[in-house]
Formats: C-alpha cells, structure tokens, sequence
C-alpha cells in the first residue's frame, strides 16, 4: 500500500504576521516558513500507518517555488520513504492544488491521499474535497481517528453535533483534524538520512495542469485593534450599555 501526503510550506504559526503597507500581502521576506501543522498530523498519520505494516511507502509532495526543496527535506527527516516537488511560483489556489494532486495520483497510484484538513495561510478547507471529486473516490474530512484494513479506512470525524464515523472504500482522500495524533520529533540521524532520500522535480506546467485562478485578491487588512473596555459598576449599567449599542 502507498500514501501520498500533501505538504505545504507556510508562514510559521508562531509568527506574528504583517501586512505589506501597500495592502498587496502579507511579508515574508526574512520570515520562519514551517510545514502546515495539519500536514505535520497527516504525514505522523502516514507513517503510523506504515509502522504498523498497513502501508509500504509513504511519499510526500509539495506545490512551492523553487527554494521549498529544504521544506521536503524536512519531511523525508520526519521518515517518508521519497519527496515529490512541484515547482510553480506565487501562490497556488485549492482548485490548481487538486488538479496538480489528481496528476500525481494518476502516476504514483496511491492507495490513500492524505491532506492536512486545511492549510494556515489561507483556511480554505478545500483542496481535499476538490481532489476527492475530480479523482471520483470517496473522501473523509476531519479525522480523529483511522484504521485501515481489507480494502477500506474506518475513519471517526469531528462534525458539530460530536463524532461521526465513516467506512470509505479505498482508494480514497482523507483529511486531519488536530486531535489525530502529535507529530514526533525529528532526531539528527534522520536529518542526515534524508539527504540521500529521492526527491524529485516537476514544474507545475509539465503536468498539464493550468493555473486556472479565478479569484483575485484586491487588498490586505491587518484586523482591526482592540478598542479599550468600559468598567461597570452593576448588571443595571451593564445591560443599559449593551442596550445603546443595540446589542440587546
């Protein structure tokens, strides 16, 4: 059995993000680019499923610039057997993401996609949805909890009545929610290992794949600042303010 994993490369979510003053992004020169931590949880999930003998090979494979070869170095460290990386410059929308996974899947053939539910740079919560539908195999979204076996994932998510569990034949598209598991940590060794570990190259347009966007961003927004409290001196007075705010 093989997984291919989905691993974006973001803005680290320690960070304190800035808006460029002419509203046009958010900077990123001389910014910490981490791993999405939803990706993180999906590639743990991979290799889990890999030490458990569920899984032969876990492959993981990025939509980046150039420069992103570090980023899946990062992620052969953390244990995947090989790295696939799709050079396209600029931002990437979920649409192109899917279409540019759906390739993949074509020529890998892998028996579960694995994705982060969605990614902290955009919140879009798309790219796996989109894939699953243009793949025409089933998906399932938010997962706590997977266990694979004869041919199928039984799969527990998080919806907003509680859990709801899901048997999807395979193939399929599944997507992590935070309480899957905690990704390990990567030791040296691995480091040093994964320097020798395949990493291969494709450009965005030798797939066939065209961009595609068709949503344009006009501007940037830092949100709003805090305005100060008002002090109260009983519920009379505190309801009577709700009230003149009209939010009573």
């Amino acid at each position: 059995m093989k997984i291919l994993v989905g691993y974006k490369r973001v803005v680290d979510f320690n960070v304190r993000i800035q808006v460029k003053p002419d509203g046009s992004g958010v900077v990123t020169d001389g910014v910490k680019l981490s791993p999405n931590p939803f990706d993180d949880i999906a590639l743990e999930e991979a290799l889990r499923l890999r030490e458990k003998g569920v899984a032969t090979e876990v492959v993981v494979a990025t939509i980046a610039p150039a420069d992103a070869q570090p980023h899946l170095r990062n992620g052969l460290a953390m244990g995947a057997n090989r790295a696939i990386h799709i050079v396209a410059d600029g931002a990437v929308q979920p649409l192109t993401a899917a279409r540019a996974f759906l390739k993949l899947v074509e020529k890998e053939q892998p028996d579960i996609v694995l994705l982060g539910k969605q990614a902290i740079d955009d919140d879009a919560n798309q790219t796996g949805q989109m894939l699953a539908t243009l793949w025409g195999r089933p998906q399932a979204t938010f997962a706590s909890k997977v266990d694979v076996a004869d041919g199928c994932a039984t799969v527990v998510r998080e919806v907003d009545a509680g859990l709801e569990t899901l048997e999807v034949d395979l193939p399929a598209v599944i997507t992590t929610d935070l309480r899957l598991n905690e990704p390990r940590f990567i030791k040296l060794p691995d480091i040093m290992k994964a320097k020798s570990k395949p990493l291969e190259t494709l450009a965005l347009a030798d797939l066939g794949v065209e961009s595609g966007d068709f949503l344009t961003t006009t501007k940037y927004e830092a949100p709003a600042g805090r305005s100060r409290g008002v002090m109260v001196k009983d519920a009379a007075e505190l309801v009577a303010a709700l009230k003149a705010k009209g939010l009573l």
